[in-house]
């Protein structure tokens, strides 16, 4: 099981819980295997060019559907190179605000950021992760100017965000709630179109008038290309099983994850429709990486 990102982040735990599910499901051992560096793309290429003899698993994200359009060479394409297997959990976002911010709801945000256009501080995990993308497709949406701060990471954003040293952010839901509920940041909506059960009075983006917005963090499972379609139905069985169960649900709700368990086809549909999404936005925002 080839996870393209470092130890303890979300991608790693969605990971191994997979992991762990299929060694006892097979009577197996199925190691997890960390790859990371360049935003998940070492790990995948790896993936990629792996035989698709059934013995390579890999854990897929966000990340690389938006990757086709912000690196110049990328060793992969994500609708060509993976039998895509299914879509583990979707992790909305939460977009707050300082609490010294005067603005209550999204409506009042793109009234101050009109108001002042480029003042507007917001954080991100870096150029061209997610939580950059979410914001310039709200500014796109929205039709407002504000100031891109990239961090190396979401625990450096969150903490500035708090001193208030930056205005806003979004960020997955898992990392924040605790903030949020503490009252040292607030939440103005949810990043999906639909709202998100541990906050059903947060209504979302689009809720707040921005027409159209959806956006959120994933994580999935895919195989090398070719792998046999015997061993892309166990596999997906086996994890279809685990994430329809209660337990699983609940379990995943706690860490801000709501979970999945789609077919492959509508997986791989779903993979499409997200690289042509954030393709259309890095080009409207012109983000570009080496």
């Amino acid at each position: 099981m080839i996870i393209p990102f470092p130890p303890g982040g979300p991608t790693d735990l969605m990971g191994r819980t997979a992991a762990d599910r299929l060694s006892r499901a097979w009577g197996v051992q199925v190691v997890a295997d960390n790859r990371p560096g360049a935003g998940g793309n070492i790990g995948t290429e790896q993936c990629a060019k792996s035989p698709p003899d059934g013995y390579t698993i890999c854990m897929f994200t966000v990340a690389q559907s938006i990757s086709p359009s912000v690196y110049k060479k990328l060793g992969y394409d994500p609708l060509k190179d993976f039998s895509h297997i299914t879509l583990m959990a979707i992790l909305p976002s939460l977009l707050t605000v300082h609490p010294t911010l005067p603005v209550k709801n999204v409506k009042e945000l793109v009234a101050l950021a009109k108001s002042q256009p480029g003042k507007l501080t917001y954080a991100s995990t870096g150029n061209g992760t997610s939580p950059h993308m979410l914001m310039e497709m709200f500014k796109s949406m929205a039709g407002v100017n504000m100031l891109h701060v990239p961090y190396k990471g979401q625990a450096p954003s969150v903490v500035d965000q708090i001193s208030g040293q930056i205005e806003l952010a979004f960020n997955t839901a898992i990392t924040v709630m605790p903030h949020v509920t503490a009252g040292k940041l607030k939440p103005l909506a949810v990043s999906t179109v639909e709202r998100f059960p541990p906050l059903p009075e947060l209504p979302t983006v689009e809720e707040g008038g921005v027409r159209g917005f959806d956006g959120s963090s994933w994580q999935a499972v895919v195989m090398p290309a070719g792998t046999p379609r015997e061993i892309v139905a166990k596999v997906y069985q086996e994890l279809s099983t685990m994430l329809k169960s209660a337990e699983t649900r609940e379990k995943f709700l706690a860490q801000g994850a709501l979970a999945s368990g789609i077919t492959p086809e509508q997986f791989a549909a779903f993979v499409k429709r997200e690289t042509e999404k954030w393709a259309r936005v890095a080009k409207s925002a012109n983000v570009k990486l080496d």
